[in-house]
């Protein structure tokens, strides 16, 4: 099959484009509003954009309350979503109202960060600290904006829990990160290959 996306002329039940696109890592991030309170919300539109500044980013449909945070205090934390911890991450993505804390709703408890205010996930084994680098309305080529603004972050600091370092290296099956597929589904990292560049 082939189809028009900006018709979505599919014909299927659901729009098949994020299953297409997948799997795709997912942002939990933690931030401050202005007034202090923590707030908690995973984002599969979330990747690594550069190593040299390290930069990520994560999209937001919509000014939701970490886009609003990070946009307004400057800073906000990627904490590394794990099978482990699936369940209370599916609870964070509940629409909470402002000043709730998803860190209590889902029974998380907080890790002081070292360079920005926000919290991490104490139980995740990878926090990325980030400070906003820029906040970056989309486009459709008519010069139309889109639903979601791109939130783009420096990483300032980095902790790794030891116990999935092995030999040396981040061990990504230990760890066991989860990634969003299609629709309602999802992926965890349990086993990994190994494949050599060619080379030039």
């Amino acid at each position: 099959m082939h189809y028009d996306p900006r018709r979505n002329d599919h014909g299927l039940p659901r729009d098949p484009f994020k299953a297409l696109v997948a799997p795709r890592p997912i942002g939990w991030i933690s931030t401050l509003d202005t007034d202090g309170r923590a707030n908690l919300a995973p984002y599969s539109y979330f990747n690594a954009v550069s190593d040299h500044p390290h930069l990520v980013m994560f999209s937001s449909m919509g000014r939701k309350h970490s886009w609003a945070n990070a946009e307004e205090t400057g800073e906000f934390v990627c904490n590394l979503a794990t099978y482990a911890l699936r369940e209370a991450m599916n609870i964070t993505s509940a629409p909470a109202p402002a000043g709730e804390s998803e860190f209590e709703l889902a029974g998380l408890e907080r890790a002081p960060s070292v360079v920005v205010k926000p919290p991490r996930v104490a139980a995740s084994p990878v926090a990325l600290e980030c400070k906003t680098v820029k906040v970056q309305p989309l486009f459709n080529l008519e010069g139309e904006e889109a639903r979601y603004t791109m939130v783009i972050g420096e990483v300032v600091h980095i902790h790794i829990d030891d116990a999935i370092i092995k030999d040396g290296f981040v061990s990504l099956a230990a760890a066991e990160p989860i990634a969003r597929c299609g629709y309602m589904e999802y992926a965890h990292v349990s086993e990994l290959f190994k494949m050599a560049r060619p080379a030039t």
